[in-house]
């Protein structure tokens, strides 16, 4: 069974179970980390959370959903391992998942339910890493990424 962890902002709350619902019906396991209602939160509570299920390996990729999307992604790109995308377009979740390995697609309150459970299924998850291609150029960044941190 396919697994996948889901998280949003109080914002993001109906976008979520909407989008949980249509998983539900293609039979994913869904591991939904919060909030269970529209009272305000605090987004990074739920984006770490979603980050640690996916650096804990609990799950290997994850859905996350605020106003905008920027909060969640400067949230969950802070943790070694994972690589969160932004996705307002089938392109960018296309390649996102090809090229780059992000195992989190982020997502804001503008974006359709459709939006994002069809790029979830047929783009993001289903596409498969083209490591052999892009294997160097993900180590790459992560080597220069942690020179850069160590002469600061």
């Amino acid at each position: 069974m396919k697994k996948i962890a889901i998280a949003s902002d109080h914002g993001g709350f109906d976008l979520k179970k909407s989008v949980i619902a249509q998983l539900l019906k293609e039979g994913w396991e869904i591991d939904d980390l919060g909030p269970s209602n529209e009272d305000s939160v605090d987004y990074p509570d739920y984006g770490i959370k979603l980050a640690e299920a996916i650096a804990n390996k609990k799950v290997e990729r994850g859905i996350v959903i605020c106003g905008t999307g920027v909060g969640m992604s400067i949230v969950v790109n802070r943790f070694p391992g994972i690589r969160g995308t932004l996705c307002s377009d089938v392109f960018t979740a296309k390649m996102c998942r090809e090229h780059n390995d992000s195992n989190i697609l982020i997502g804001n309150i503008k974006l359709d339910k459709d939006f994002i459970y069809d790029n979830q299924k047929n783009k993001f998850e289903l596409k498969k890493y083209e490591k052999i291609i892009q294997e160097n150029l993900i180590d790459k960044i992560l080597q220069e990424i942690n020179i850069r941190l160590h002469t600061l």
